[in-house]
């Protein structure tokens, strides 16, 4: 089955299991994530309805948003700004983000290793997983390279300041580990 017709039949599954109906309204939002190939918030979506003409309300694209999170059609995502971005799962995969909070470059990577821990400790827990978010910010090397001292955070005077909305959390680096990376600009720039 493609996966296109997979995805469907996961998202209608679930709005079964809740007693919610496959909508006018659902079945447009559903099928017009499947044809947006950046990362885009739930604002950026009511507007590509509303440019088509279509009578789709704000409100129903931001209740829309978390089943389809959580029937797996679209992932939590990183863009500008202190808004959710999503992107759909179709073409990619499961996949996490790094995030420059100076010149919103995201890096695209899958760890294997994350994903096993994820699931051990989720079996440690007794907890059944439906969907995660993992996101990591901070400074590229090219934004790294503009600073006397280097990450974290930027030099008194350099000029450089975070953007808009992020601000440099403290914490440990991460140890490196083998990862597929897929590096893009601002937005995902594919």
């Amino acid at each position: 089955m493609p996966e296109t017709k997979q995805q469907a039949k996961k998202f209608k599954v679930l709005l079964e299991e809740k007693g919610l109906k496959y909508t006018y309204e659902r079945k447009f939002i559903f099928e017009e994530v499947l044809h947006v190939k950046e990362h885009f918030d739930a604002d950026r979506l009511y507007e590509r309805f509303k440019k088509k003409g279509l009578r789709i309300s704000r409100d129903t694209v931001y209740r829309t948003i978390p089943l389809l999170l959580e029937s797996g059609v679209i992932q939590k995502s990183v863009g500008e700004g202190k808004r959710e971005f999503y992107e759909r799962t179709s073409g990619k995969g499961h996949h996490d983000h790094i995030f420059c909070i100076h010149c919103q470059k995201i890096i695209e990577f899958t760890c294997d290793e994350i994903e096993r821990l994820q699931e051990k400790i989720c079996a440690d827990y007794d907890f059944k997983l439906i969907f995660h978010d993992h996101r990591l910010f901070g400074y590229c090397r090219e934004c790294q390279a503009h600073t006397a001292e280097g990450a974290p955070g930027f030099a008194r005077g350099s000029g450089a300041v975070p953007a808009r909305g992020f601000m440099p959390r403290a914490g440990g680096r991460a140890k490196r580990g083998p990862l597929t990376v897929k590096s893009g600009g601002p937005l995902g720039g594919e």
